[in-house]
């Protein structure tokens, strides 16, 4: 652990990182809002398209940006040691990866298009699905290159154009919305297929931003970027990719319990599955703060490590573990009094209701170690450990919790609080093992810093 001195030392630098990120993970997720809010009034085989649709272009895409976590790893800890030749490699490392890569998701997503009507959906929406997919699949490489940019001005401290990029972006998107789904200003309505349109040109928007703001940061700070920009780097596109495979399976495990819980739901019956929806996007969207305070902990502790800095580390690693509790028990605290309240914004069908309450109560437990788990995540991943936290989420998720859920649900006739107890009971075990694991962790570092010569950092350097 840390003492108070340490914790207090760390928070304020800690926050100047973590609060520009969790905003602009709040801007995906309006994003997304504003896409079903819009195709809304088109019809009720437009919403359900736009729906699948996104579910299915999101697994793509989140793994996809899992195998570019390898850079908070990468771009922080030369930071940290001051090799800032070494930030700008990794970046173009990913740049260089991210073109073929987006191809070759591009040509995946189309070829899934024939399979959507194989799963037992009807024609009319079917058809809706594969237009709004190859949509969709066109921001690809914007998408992909945006990943990159980001983490790579996060690692190195430069995240305020960041949110901007993602807020200003739901302003494009909602005006390429109205244009393109209802037909304004003399072009065709395209309904779904728009609405996908839409979002791959907010994606080529946000790329462009980030794109301007490098372009001015490498006069004002003399990076000399155009030194880096046509070498391929292969050692660094190799490491980035070990580092980040690893990432994007624990992503993929994560994503797919909760998937195969909403799955097994389904079988309960629409009442049961909607209570169900509704508690699970709750604990989604708070969630996301400490998914910003993960990254931000990644960098933090990416940095120390850079630098040869144990205790840095270790006090970076458990500040963020701090802020991320606040966080969740004071969602514990509001998910547990006032779950009525909640669920009266998405229903008001009782039934409903009763189910996401009583769901509700299930999610104040985890919430802690909810928190706990994503942020530890970002402290190993910082600290160059990617393989660990993959390894407990396939013990966790699916070789307990999510086994001990379907038990409690079929077998003990818990129906849907029997899945949630053992995605609780999951969280639980994950959340305690991965603080053990970066207690270890920091052992390792202390013991290699021992041998290794402290460096300065670039930001001690250029305060």
């Amino acid at each position: 652990m840390i003492r108070f001195s340490q914790f207090c030392a760390e928070v304020r630098p800690m926050l100047r990182l973590a609060v520009p990120i969790v905003i602009a993970e709040v801007g995906w997720i309006i994003m997304s809002l504003v896409d079903l809010a819009m195709i809304g009034r088109v019809g009720p085989d437009a919403i359900a398209a736009v729906s699948i649709g996104s579910a299915i272009f999101h697994v793509f895409a989140i793994v996809a940006e899992g195998l570019f976590l390898g850079l908070d790893t990468l771009v922080s800890q030369a930071y940290g040691g001051g090799r800032l030749d070494d930030c700008h490699r990794s970046m173009f490392a990913g740049v260089h990866f991210s073109l073929p890569f987006s191809l070759l998701l591009i040509v995946m997503v189309w070829a899934t298009v024939p399979l959507v009507p194989l799963v037992g959906i009807g024609p009319a929406v079917s058809e809706q699905v594969g237009h709004f997919l190859v949509a969709m699949s066109w921001g690809f490489p914007a998408l992909l290159c945006f990943f990159v940019l980001r983490r790579y001005l996060q690692a190195i401290h430069l995240v305020k154009i960041i949110p901007f990029a993602l807020i200003s972006a739901n302003l494009v998107n909602l005006l390429g919305n109205y244009v393109l789904i209802y037909g304004k200003w003399g072009l065709p309505a395209m309904g779904a297929q728009g609405s996908g349109l839409s979002t791959s040109i907010a994606r080529y928007y946000m790329l462009a931003v980030l794109v301007a703001y490098l372009v001015w940061q490498n006069r004002k700070q003399h990076f000399h970027l155009g030194r880096f920009a046509w070498g391929i780097e292969r050692r660094l596109i190799s490491t980035m990719v070990r580092l980040g495979l690893p990432a994007a399976g624990q992503i993929a495990l994560e994503v797919g319990v909760f998937s195969a819980s909403t799955l097994i739901a389904g079988r309960l019956g629409a009442i049961v599955v909607s209570g169900h929806q509704i508690a699970l996007s709750m604990a989604s969207f708070t969630f996301m703060a400490t998914v910003g305070l993960s990254s931000a902990t990644a960098v933090r502790v990416g940095n120390a490590v850079g630098r040869n800095d144990a205790d840095g580390a270790n006090a970076a690693g458990w500040t963020g573990v701090a802020l991320s509790a606040v966080f969740m028990l004071t969602a514990a605290f509001v998910f547990w009094t006032i779950p009525e309240y909640l669920v009266a914004g998405f229903t008001n069908d009782p039934n409903v209701a009763a189910v996401g309450i009583a769901l509700l109560s299930i999610a104040a437990v985890f919430q802690f170690f909810d928190g706990l788990q994503v942020t530890v995540i970002g402290a190993l991943r910082g600290s160059g450990d990617t393989r660990t936290p993959m390894l407990i989420n396939i013990l966790g998720w699916w070789m307990f919790g999510l086994p001990l859920g379907t038990y409690l649900c079929f077998s003990r006739g818990w129906g849907a609080r029997g899945i949630w107890t053992g995605l609780c009971a999951g969280l639980i075990l994950i959340g305690t093992l991965l603080a053990v694991a970066w207690r270890s962790r920091v052992r390792r570092l202390r013991e290699q810093a021992v041998q290794v010569p402290t460096v300065l950092s670039y930001e001690s350097l250029n305060p």
